[in-house]
């Protein structure tokens, strides 16, 4: 084979196939599908609308799986039609695709928001069905559906709801998501002016460069900055309209539909919080020997996620991606390994770097093919290896889960969500030190897990705390401007960072990239990074005590889905969650990683 038919072969390697999701990508057809899933959640309403409370138990499963089964049979056509959007947002038939399905998803929102509703009522009246075994497998979805039913509405006012989101809040998502997709940044690059996508200049933000991460960086701020007033707008919308639906649904806080979709409770994110704010001098602790290593007095914001200057000059080709990832994954569980190949064979990775392309890393569970589909922009550095064994471990996820559970069982929480990329994360450091030759390596790979350790524990806290003050400040009577959103995420983000960081000016807009801000009906979506971070290193330190009786016990817990709260997850391996000590344990694998790093200079 030639070189150039390799490098075609790489590149055809590098770029999902989609075509498995369905029987065919004609357009005609995939609507049709999704004209016939409509058709089918309104013969389900049509069948069970009114009845609910008047079902026995055998009726009530009879819904339950029927709906699950709609879910399986469609699922294809709809994850189709996201996927090659976020493919490439700049194709005409992907958008078209995607605003098929987006239509449809309103229509069969709306033809089905009865069922939680009138669920919810009979179940809030006759709590005992919960507990029936009949139902057994459903028991904490039913669980789930109780939390949830003082908040429900009547059923005419949530599908207006359904219907004003699809273009009010959901199109401010999708603003943020297109902007940012389509945008280009010109720079120059080893003297020479060059034009890049979103995901290409982001990629240099962990450039060996000094300068061209610090130029990167400025470029992108100083253009997001020009579009203020867009960003701005899109962000007090999506606030104001949240704090209306709390008062329309009787949420208590800002915070309280997170906590009921996330499934947990308010006391084990006080508790993370507070470790996260009692630990800040770790974290500034490590910041300043990372900037013993980088030669520099201190670290500026583009030091943060860079790669130390002495480390080797390496490279990941695809290929190498797929072996290391393959091997870190093995080394723990054949199976695991087994499933990490049937992603790279069967092309369910997109890598490929290019104009339109979402950003940021994705994965995609697929239920009815008890597989996933993962997206990133792939530039070959350590970090993307670590990005790619991050999202595998999602996927991971999703075959131990898709395996175990029902569509209904598969709803996984953020903070739950992340366990098995985490996971994966520090299966991958784990092979990496163990081939390491010298220090210099070591600390390349220490670095990037203190660094993606603290950005999620700390950094993200930041977040956290920001998103808090902007609701805050609406409640206030403050008017969230771009001035005053910047002030607000200057304040949170030196609460974390104190005076270890030097700022470049035009980082007060980075607020305007972070897509979780602007998520449609998702708020907070920060904290579960926060809480997934700690949770998994402490299971981790759990791993190096238990050795391999551990791993039936992460396989059990990802088998979960659903099926279980994070607390009844978390007691089945003895933590407490609401207890700061519980927390204080994946602070003390952090310090671990600390020493470590500190030993190798």
């Amino acid at each position: 084979m030639t070189a150039k038919a390799e490098s075609s072969l790489v590149k055809d390697e590098m770029v999902w196939d989609l075509s498995q999701l369905v029987e065919s990508v004609e357009l005609v057809f995939i609507q049709k599908q999704l004209d016939d899933m409509v058709i089918e959640a309104e013969k389900l309403r049509a069948k069970y609308h009114g009845t609910v409370s008047d079902l026995g138990v055998k009726e009530i499963l009879g819904l339950l799986e029927s709906r699950d089964g709609l879910t399986l049979k469609f699922e294809g056509p709809v994850r189709y039609g996201q996927l090659s959007y976020m493919a490439n947002s700049t194709d005409n038939t992907a958008k078209q695709l995607n605003d098929a399905v987006r239509r449809a998803n309103v229509k069969l929102s709306q033809a089905l928001a009865f069922i939680d509703i009138e669920l919810g009522r009979l179940l809030a009246s006759k709590p005992s069905i919960v507990k029936d075994r009949s139902l057994a497998e459903y028991r904490h979805y039913m669980e789930r559906i109780l939390r949830k039913a003082p908040h429900l509405l009547s059923e005419s006012e949530e599908r207006l709801i359904i219907a004003k989101d699809r273009n009010g809040v959901s199109a401010w998502e999708l603003l943020q998501n297109d902007w940012l997709s389509t945008r280009t940044f010109t720079m120059e690059v080893r003297g020479k002016k060059k034009t890049m996508p979103y995901g290409e200049i982001l990629g240099l933000y962990q450039s060996p460069n000094r300068d061209l991460r610090k130029q990167a960086r400025r470029t992108v701020f100083e253009n997001l900055g020009k579009d203020d007033i867009v960003w701005a707008s899109a962000i007090r919308a999506v606030c104001e309209d949240h704090i209306e639906m709390c008062k329309l649904r009787k949420w208590q806080t800002a915070m309280t539909q997170s906590l009921i979709d996330n499934d947990v409770d308010e006391q084990a994110i006080e508790s993370l919080m507070k470790t996260i704010l009692n630990n800040t001098k770790l974290y500034q602790r490590y910041l300043k020997i990372k900037a013993q290593l980088m030669g520099l007095p201190k670290l500026a914001d583009y030091d943060l996620l860079a790669p130390l200057p002495k480390s080797p000059e390496k490279t990941y080709a695809w290929e190498d991606a797929r072996r290391e990832v393959n091997e870190a994954y093995r080394e723990f569980d054949e199976q695991f390994g087994n499933w990490i190949n049937d992603m790279y064979e069967k092309r369910r990775l997109d890598g490929e770097v290019r104009k339109g392309k979402a950003s940021g890393a994705w994965c995609f569970p697929w239920m009815a093919g008890k597989a996933a589909f993962v997206l990133q922009s792939y530039n070959g550095r350590m970090t993307d290896l670590y990005t790619q064994a991050h999202e595998l471990g999602h996927a991971i996820h999703g075959y131990l889960a898709s395996r175990a559970q029902k569509p209904s069982n598969c709803e996984v929480g953020s903070c739950i969500a992340e366990t098995g990329s985490l996971f994966g994360e520090l299966l991958l450091t784990e092979h990496l030190l163990k081939i390491a030759k010298t220090n210099e390596e070591k600390q390349a790979i220490l670095v990037i897990v203190l660094d993606e350790f603290s950005n999620a524990a700390f950094q993200v806290s930041a977040r956290v705390l920001f998103e808090q003050s902007l609701y805050d400040a609406i409640k206030q009577g403050q008017f969230l401007d771009s001035e005053t959103i910047s002030k607000l995420w200057l304040a949170a983000r030196d609460k974390i960072n104190g005076d270890a960081v030097e700022w470049l000016d035009v980082s007060k807009w980075a607020w305007t990239q972070t897509p979780h801000y602007y998520i449609a009906n998702y708020r907070f979506y920060n904290y579960p990074y926060v809480f997934a971070q700690l949770f998994v290193f402490a299971l981790y330190r759990l791993y190096k005590k238990q050795g391999r009786s551990f791993i039936p016990k992460l396989k059990a817990l990802l088998a979960a889905g659903s099926s279980k709260s994070p607390r009844e997850l978390s007691n089945e391996l003895g933590f407490d969650l609401t207890s700061e000590a519980f927390w204080q344990n994946g602070m003390k694998q952090a310090e671990e990683f600390i020493q470590m790093l500190e030993k190798t200079f």
